[in-house]
């Protein structure tokens, strides 16, 4: 009401625009990161004792150049003096409190909905500012240098691996939060709105007697975009710095909504899975994710099939289309799993192909490495055993030369990584 009353105080020119000033300046050389964080998020938490702000961060584009308007989008002042101005980096992406509320130029937190923070606990945070006094000392657990990605546009569909550029992303992230059990909420979809295959991105359909603030937390999903829908999955190259990003931010927000809700967003989804050779992790991790969203799952034992029979793995998979909306497929084969894909229409994901490739396995990593350590940019991987015949690592490997990363290989000369995927690393300039 004060905002839109007749003496509505003027807007404040500078706020929008004030993160990309400061990564220009980091783009040239006249600050670090280490510089804004310190100033922008440990010292006012140090001076105001403000109290913690669980799963609370910004991801900001690091490379991205515009030119800042007249008049900034969101800004009610209509003006700008930095108008004309040549900037490097941009926000993508803002948290608060583990709600998204602004992606990609779309705010999604409904006017009032901010909170005075100091109301929400007296507990003074800890100084983190030691943590960024030593040049030497490593960046902090909330700077999540995020080289994420998304699929590109030529996904794969009956062929075709595509890679893009990529944008090195950042985020900086409260070190200090943690997950809390909350009330279980129960998301539902209504009988005429059946998800199916190309359903799975159009997010969680809700109960009408959930509050606005739980409303602008599912509206997450619906608002990241990717072009994974009614795609294979079947390598790593299919995908670039955008989808790994889109794949990310939906995996954090699902690993923490998973831990306090109830989703049906796959009701009524079956998954089909067609393991040829013995699984424990990839399957179970398959088989549980579904069923925790609220689909079923259905699974082909090969010594039970019609394959003893002589029917061919070809055969075999066109069958199984017919019962579920999505498929996992291991094989003992290289490229087993990219042939049976020529001959679906249901997107099929490669769970492991003999010593080729093990996609999501790597997807796996590289999440685990952002989340526990921050940064996938800037560190120095080191593999280590059967590198000839280990797929995860083929995988992971090609995956990593996404990021800003030094590769070390230690192996016997026997097992040694494949000549391959050493060419395909140094041909990405790592």
């Amino acid at each position: 009401e004060e905002k839109t009353s007749e003496k509505a105080p003027a807007g404040f020119p500078g706020l929008e625009t004030m993160v990309p000033l400061l990564l220009t300046a980091v783009a040239d050389g006249r600050l670090t990161i280490e510089d804004i964080v310190l100033r922008l998020h440990d010292n006012p938490i140090k001076i105001f004792n403000l109290p913690e702000q669980q799963d609370t961060f910004i991801e900001v584009d690091l490379e991205e150049k515009w030119t800042i308007p007249s008049a900034m989008r969101f800004s009610k002042a209509g003006w700008t003096p930095f108008a004309g101005m040549e900037v490097q980096g941009s926000v993508t992406r803002v948290v608060l409190r583990g709600n998204t509320v602004y992606i990609d130029g779309k705010v999604l937190a409904k006017p009032g909905s901010g909170e005075d923070v100091r109301r929400k606990s007296s507990t003074p945070v800890a100084d983190t500012t030691t943590l960024l006094t030593s040049p030497s000392s490593p960046a902090p657990e909330r700077l999540h240098f995020a080289s994420e990605e998304s699929v590109s546009d030529n996904e794969y569909r009956a062929g075709g691996l595509v890679t893009a550029s990529p944008k090195p992303k950042v985020a900086f992230q409260d070190p200090i939060g943690k997950l809390t059990a909350g009330r279980q909420k129960q998301f539902s979809v209504p009988e005429s709105g059946r998800v199916r295959q190309s359903s799975f991105s159009e997010g969680l359909v809700r109960h009408s007697s959930i509050s606005e603030e739980e409303q602008i937390e599912t509206r997450l999903l619906p608002v990241v975009r990717h072009n994974l829908t009614n795609k294979h999955i079947l390598s790593v190259k299919q995908f670039d710095r955008n989808t790994l990003h889109q794949i990310f931010t939906v995996a954090h927000q699902f690993k923490r909504k998973l831990l306090t809700e109830i989703h049906t967003l796959a009701a009524g989804c079956v998954l089909g899975t067609m393991f040829f050779e013995p699984s424990t992790r990839t399957y179970l991790s398959f088989a549980s994710a579904m069923q925790r969203l609220g689909g079923t799952v259905i699974t082909l034992s090969p010594s039970e099939s019609s394959l003893l029979k002589g029917e061919s793995v070809e055969d075999t998979v066109r069958n199984i289309q017919g019962y579920c909306d999505i498929m996992v497929m291991r094989h003992p084969s290289r490229g087993q799993v990219t042939n049976a894909a020529r001959y679906v229409q249901k997107p099929l994901i490669n769970g492991g192909d003999g010593v080729g490739e093990h996609p999501t396995q790597a997807l796996l990593d590289v999440f685990t490495i952002r989340e526990e350590i921050g940064t996938v940019n800037g560190i120095t991987v080191t593999m280590v055993g059967d590198l000839k015949h280990g797929r995860t690592v083929h995988s992971l490997a090609r995956l990593l030369t996404l990021y800003n990363v030094k590769l070390q290989y230690v192996s016997p000369p026997e097992l040694e990584m494949p000549a391959e995927v050493v060419e395909y690393v140094k041909n990405q300039g790592i």
